[in-house]
């Protein structure tokens, strides 16, 4: 999945909701092999999500959609030079390690190819953000150098705020539209839970990482608050 940042509107992440003290003291070793991988997971996210947001501006109705996916887009890329950078810094070459996490998110993003303009909306809106919230869970039991990164690369760059205006106008104007998105706004979260749990399968390390913080120690909670904050960004969307 990509890692579009939730916009100001959005609730603070899901972990910080239910435990606001956790942003203390890191309990991950800076050397910890699993940060290797959540930062390689980042990037590739990153670099999907610009290439999904160029192809889907080209669904935009007018010039202003465009731009405002292009806007996101050129954000994507500046946070994967973070990513890119911060790995270097560690002596890892970004390629061959985000590469390993390319099957779950083109999975992803392939299951959930938008066919309208709205749809596309939704998924950049919603989607993504779903996404933040996993990776912002992890935070703050990271070292201060980390958690930083991570933070930088989701924190708010206000592109997606459109997505609002545009969504809400539309479902107030259609009920069926109403309807058909938030039935996918559904699938979204779906598929979102679906490939977080194969990626957590398939890489031990970042497992390891994520559950060494306690964080998400109880898997099922995680997934239940991400439901959560999910019926949250409907409600804004006018999708509830």
């Amino acid at each position: 999945m990509s890692s579009t940042p939730p916009t100001a509107a959005d609730p603070a992440p899901a972990g910080a909701q239910n435990n606001p003290e956790k942003a203390g003291a890191a309990t991950v070793s800076p050397l910890h092999p699993g940060i290797n991988e959540l930062f390689a997971l980042l990037a590739y996210g990153e670099v999907a999500a610009f290439y999904r947001l160029t192809e889907e501006a080209r669904m935009a109705p007018n010039l202003r959609g465009r731009i405002n996916m292009a806007s996101m887009a050129a954000a994507e890329m500046n946070h994967y030079e973070v990513l890119r950078d911060a790995l270097e810094r560690r002596g890892v070459d970004v390629v061959p390690a985000m590469t390993k996490y390319a099957s779950a998110l083109e999975n992803y993003h392939r299951l959930t190819t938008p066919s309208t303009w709205l749809e596309a909306l939704v998924k950049t809106y919603v989607g993504d953000a779903m996404a933040a919230d996993f990776y912002l869970e992890t935070a703050g039991s990271m070292p201060d150098e980390v958690a930083d990164v991570v933070r930088s690369v989701l924190s708010e760059t206000g592109h997606s705020q459109f997505v609002v205006g545009e969504v809400r106008d539309a479902v107030t104007a259609s009920d069926r539209q109403r309807h058909r998105l938030a039935l996918w706004s559904r699938r979204l979260l779906g598929e979102a839970i679906t490939q977080a749990q194969y990626v957590l399968a398939d890489h031990d390390e970042l497992v390891d990482l994520v559950m060494s913080g306690g964080g998400l120690s109880q898997m099922t909670d995680f997934f239940d608050r991400l439901q959560h904050t999910h019926s949250t960004r409907m409600r804004e969307l006018g999708l509830a």
